[in-house]
């Protein structure tokens, strides 16, 4: 009882002198003296701390996403004593993480490190042109003195080239689009993503086996050519220009490209852009290794008038900052108005900004290449066009084998002297048909058979023939709209699209809506030119 009451006399006292320090001494004495006490504490300690934040400025620290994810794929799961497990929408594995003020002991070059995971509470913060984190977040590296010369900075290269590889090697490939109006996340950034998972690739590819080779090969080249770039002075980027008729593979070959060299694809939709300026920062919030797309470039935007006035906005509008400092209304709209032009464009591609980062490959795909400008498609810009063609035979032995479970080549061949096959090498080319419908027709007679499924595809091959000579033109803009089912239908596909992505232009004639005819992207032959 006694102890007890000594107790709590002592805390008393105790709390009888807290109130005349905090009345004799001013906060601004008492953090100085906190600050000296700290730093006092600091210079006999054996140790030296470095703080990654999560946010540098306004902007995203490269290095604590490296960290991130090093120590969730090496460190955090070997010695972390409490970790936080994710795994995001269609991701392929798991990913384990450092929950809040734990830490993880790591080894490098025979010196052991701590990293500590810190989250606290983001105190309120005035005016901001965009949202931030609601809380504060940074990893802090603890190392001995002595190991300081020995580990900085060969540690954090080997953190940043480990990241790297794990990245490349085990995590999802991501899929990007520009966020809508340009309204950034609360990391800064303008990029909505979903994991990547398209299976095509150059193996199911229907297209001309020379020239499906000489693209993997430019591609590996590509890849490959760091020293070749910088010795020739030249930024390391490369641009593709995919042409020809809907339904002729142009989607299934960036996703092939993709998937062929590991980067990720940004889909770049241009109709959401407001600025040339807006451009111009989207193009540097994309990553190293990476396919920039911008798909129907000739019906995305009008490039050449772009300079119409916005209707003022309503006072129920939100109206939220975009990347470059503009007002964007909630529904897309820029409150400064639209203002893409050619030149803007032409300068993302190759300008000094497209610079800003490296091993970046641009794609540009469209089905009518006579309607683009030509300064979009001179050699360095698009450095390669390839033309999607209509199916030849080369391709449909390769949609043979994949629809119908051909073993190889050898069991095709052994076919080549039956009437069936023979007839299927007469009649594609006169059938001008794309491998999108081709493979619709096998798709609908897998379960039938091999040779039946051959054989309905050869009548259907006649019907289109015969059709075409009873006087239809053989132009590829009417062709096209024969593989789609009937120019109506395309046409009414059109009109719907172009009231989706720009009501004002619901109502252009009909040829402009014709120009932007569009379907499904499926595998291809093409041809390359130079």
């Amino acid at each position: 009882m006694e102890y007890w009451t000594a107790l709590a006399s002592l805390m008393g006292a105790f709390a009888f002198l807290q109130g005349v320090v905090h009345a004799m001494f001013p906060a601004e004495l008492r953090a100085a003296l906190a600050r000296l006490l700290g730093r006092l504490t600091r210079a006999f300690s054996p140790y030296c701390y470095f703080d990654v934040t999560e946010m540098e400025g306004m902007s995203t620290n490269e290095i604590y996403d490296a960290v991130q994810l090093y120590l969730s794929s090496t460190a955090a799961p070997a010695s972390g004593a409490r970790l936080s497990l994710s795994r995001s929408l269609n991701a392929s594995s798991f990913t384990f993480g450092l929950a809040a003020s734990d830490r993880v002991v790591d080894t490098f070059a025979g010196c052991a490190v701590t990293w500590e995971h810190v989250v606290a509470p983001r105190q309120g913060q005035g005016f901001s042109w965009r949202p931030l984190p609601e809380e504060k977040r940074r990893f802090t590296l603890r190392i001995r003195r002595g190991d300081r010369d020995k580990l900085l900075p060969a540690y954090l290269d080997h953190i940043l080239a480990a990241a790297a590889d794990i990245r490349r090697r085990s995590q999802d490939r991501m899929l990007y689009t520009n966020a809508r109006g340009g309204v950034m996340d609360t990391r800064g950034l303008p990029w909505d993503s979903v994991p990547f998972k398209h299976p095509s690739t150059f193996d199911t590819l229907a297209m001309d086996p020379a020239l499906k080779a000489g693209i993997m090969a430019d591609l590996r080249d590509f890849a490959d050519g760091s020293a070749f770039y910088e010795r020739t002075g030249r930024a390391w980027k490369r641009g593709y220009l995919l042409y020809g008729p809907p339904g002729t593979g142009k989607s299934s070959m960036i996703a092939a490209m993709a998937n062929f060299l590991g980067y990720d694809v940004y889909d770049l939709e241009l109709t959401e852009v407001s600025s040339n300026a807006e451009l111009r920062k989207l193009l540097m919030k994309t990553t190293s290794k990476s396919i920039i797309v911008i798909e129907d470039i000739d019906c995305s935007v009008d490039l050449t008038n772009r300079a119409a006035k916005p209707p003022k906005p309503t006072k129920q509008q939100l109206r939220l900052p975009s990347i470059d400092g503009t007002m964007v209304d909630q529904d897309g709209g820029a409150g400064a108005g639209r203002s893409i032009t050619l030149s803007g464009l032409l300068n993302f591609t190759d300008g000094l900004w497209s610079c800003c980062g490296a091993e970046r490959i641009f794609v540009f795909t469209t089905n009518h290449v006579d309607k683009l400008d030509p300064a979009l498609l001179r050699s360095g810009r698009m450095d390669m066009h390839i033309f999607m063609s209509y199916c030849s035979f080369p391709a449909l032995k390769i949609l043979l084998k994949n629809y119908l479970g051909f073993q190889g080549d050898e069991e095709l061949d052994r076919l080549s002297d039956s009437d069936t096959m023979r007839g299927l090498e007469e009649w594609v080319d006169a059938a001008e048909i794309t491998p999108a419908d081709v493979s619709e027709v096998l798709i609908k007679n897998r379960r039938s058979g091999k040779a039946e499924a051959m054989q309905e595809l050869l009548d259907v091959f006649r019907a289109r023939a015969e059709k075409r000579g009873r006087g239809f033109s053989g132009g590829a803009a009417s062709a096209g709209k024969e593989a789609g089912g009937g120019g109506g239908e395309n046409e009414e596909e059109e009109e719907e699209k172009r009231a989706l992505e720009s009501p004002k232009e619901a109502g252009k004639e009909q040829a402009g809506i014709d120009s932007c005819a569009d379907g499904p992207d499926e595998e291809a032959e093409g041809k390359k030119q130079v």
